[in-house]
Formats: C-alpha cells, structure tokens, sequence
C-alpha cells in the first residue's frame, strides 16, 4: 500500500484555518431550511427542499465541529489567540448556538437527541455568553474592536434559544432566553450604532459583519412570535418593521460593502436574510394577510437567492482552494 503523500504538517495546517466564524454558514442553512418548512406549509412547495438543506445543515456542522476541535487538540495556542481576540471571540459563541439549530434540524426525525443537542447548546451559549459579557462589564475595549460582532454571544444565543425552547414546548424557558436576548439587544444596539456613527469606517474585511444589524430584529420577531400564540400583535409586527429598515439601509450600503472582494465572511448576511423571510412567513403563518402575504413571497425568493449564491460563492472558494488558505510557512510559535 503507497504511503499518503500529503505530510502531518500539512494537515495540522489545514485544520489552523478553521475559524469559529464559518458556524455561521450552520445559522444561515439552518434559516432557510426553517424558512422552506414554513413555506412547503403554506404554499404546499415540495417538502423534500427544506429536508434536503436541513440534512446539508447537519453535515456542515457535524465537518466543523471535528475540525474545530481538531483546532484545539492539535494547535491550541491558534485555538487561544482566536479566544483571546477582543473581535473575533465572538464567533466561538456560534459554536454552541449552531448545535442549538442543528437540533431543530433533527427534531422531526429524533426528539431526545434534538432535546440533548439543544441544552448543550443552550448551556454552551449562556456560559460563553456571560463569560463574553463579564469581560466587557470590565471595560477598557477601544472602539475598533465595537463591531455587531458583539451581538452573536448573548443575542443571537438568547433569541434562537427562545425559537427551540418553544419548538420543543419549554415556553417558559423561551421567554426567559427571549428576555435575555432582547435586553442585550437593546444595550448593545446603542453602543454598536454609536461606534459607527461616530468613529472611523470598518476596514474592508470588516465590512461584512454588519450583515449581523439585520439579524436581532427579525430574529427577535421570531423569537417572539414562538412564545405567543393567536393573531399577531403590534409588538412582532414593529420588529418586523424594524428589520424592514435595516434591510433597507444595507442595500444603500452594497456599494461600500462590496468593495470587499468575496470571502466566507459574507455568510453573516445569511442569518438576518433567513429570518426576515422567516418572520415574514411565520406571520403570515399566524393570520397576517394582505401586503404581508405578498412580501412574505418576495422574501423567500430573496433569502433563496441571496443565500444560494452566497454557498455557491463558498464552494467556488473551496475548489479554487482560496476558502481555507494555508498560514504562512515558518514557526507559528514565535
């Protein structure tokens, strides 16, 4: 039998490359195929489509989660640096929420494991989540590492825990990771909008991350929407209203967006499109008529388009072997 050729050293630095950042491609499949469960419901569209992405869902996250913690088994001090990073520690608080979707992903075809997977999850994100927040109480943060980054740990792991609590019928957990998630929201809402008003522009690898000012609202309008019953109430219909406007300023923004040439970073969009097409059809789900049921169609087509091209972009990164680039050669120790 020939020997691989491919050296260990070559390995090790593959798995280097993993950022925690790339869960977010899990929330933004997870999303449409959330968005394709609801819409197979409503507009009887095949059911198989929303299945299919789930099941790619699962894979994703099952190849992440290996190669993460390969990351923190064969080169801890990568592993640490990415910890310690006052930006890009925020993306670890990905890893727990995405295991938190991955068990509403299987939650029709395994309840107990789906119910394991979400109080893992669940605990993962609300211990990371305090943990990030304790350090920020801390102070002393310059206003160069305030991105919406920040929103991940405690608001996206609050605000998708509601969703799974309430899916799984643990409606008063929900609400209290629905209180969690939009408390921190509007604290951070503040100091976030503040740092971008007033300081200098976010550098161009930077730039995507503001895909992330769409998700709370709509998010949190899901959230909402699973730990109510009944007609819609004014409340969920101003969050919708409010992603609406975010959505709406990161079109006029695409222009200085773009001047960042593709990466995997753009999947930070894919979490706030999926919602808005989501909430969208989740009130329409729950009685909304009218201007809503034609905006909830334009919505699940744009989530589609948006987040196809977006994987499509992912893959073609992937086989030009530009979406895992290798780390300078020489001692990483130094």
């Amino acid at each position: 039998m020939r020997k691989s050729r491919l050296k260990p050293a070559v390995l090790k630095d593959y798995r280097i490359t993993i950022p925690a950042s790339f869960f977010s491609m899990i929330l933004g499949l997870a999303g449409l195929g959330s968005c394709w469960r609801v819409a197979a419901k409503l507009w009887h569209l095949p059911a198989w489509i929303g299945e299919a992405i789930m099941l790619l869902t699962v894979v994703i996250w099952l190849v992440l989660l290996l190669l993460y913690v390969s990351k923190w088994l064969w080169a801890r001090t990568d592993a640490l640096a990415e910890f310690e990073h006052p930006v890009l520690c925020c993306f670890i608080g990905l890893v727990p929420v995405s295991t938190v979707l991955v068990g509403l992903a299987i939650a029709p075809y395994s309840r107990a494991i789906a119910v394991v997977l979400f109080v893992v999850g669940a605990i993962g994100q609300l211990s990371f989540g305090v943990y990030r927040s304790g350090q920020l109480w801390m102070g002393g943060h310059k206003p160069e590492t305030i991105t919406p980054i920040l929103y991940l740990p405690t608001v996206a792991g609050g605000f998708v825990s509601a969703i799974v609590a309430s899916t799984f019928g643990y409606r008063e957990w929900g609400a209290l990771f629905f209180g969690a998630g939009m408390f921190s929201w509007l604290a951070l809402e503040s100091i976030i909008i503040n740092r971008l008003y007033l300081f200098e522009e976010l550098p161009k690898p930077l730039r995507p991350t503001l895909g992330i000012q769409l998700a709370p609202p709509v998010v949190g309008c899901v959230a909402y929407l699973s730990i109510t019953s009944g007609q819609p109430d004014t409340f969920a219909q101003i969050l919708f209203g409010y992603g609406l406007l975010q959505a709406l300023v990161l079109l006029r923004l695409l222009p200085w967006l773009f001047q960042q040439p593709f990466t995997a970073s753009y999947w930070a969009f894919t979490l706030g499109v999926a919602a808005l097409s989501l909430s969208s059809l989740r009130l329409v789900e729950r009685g909304m008529t009218g201007v809503m049921e034609k905006m909830a169609i334009l919505l699940f087509v744009g989530a589609n388009i948006v987040i196809g091209s977006i994987a499509l972009g992912t893959v073609r990164l992937l086989l030009r072997g530009k979406l895992l680039p290798l780390p300078a050669t020489g001692d990483r120790s130094k």
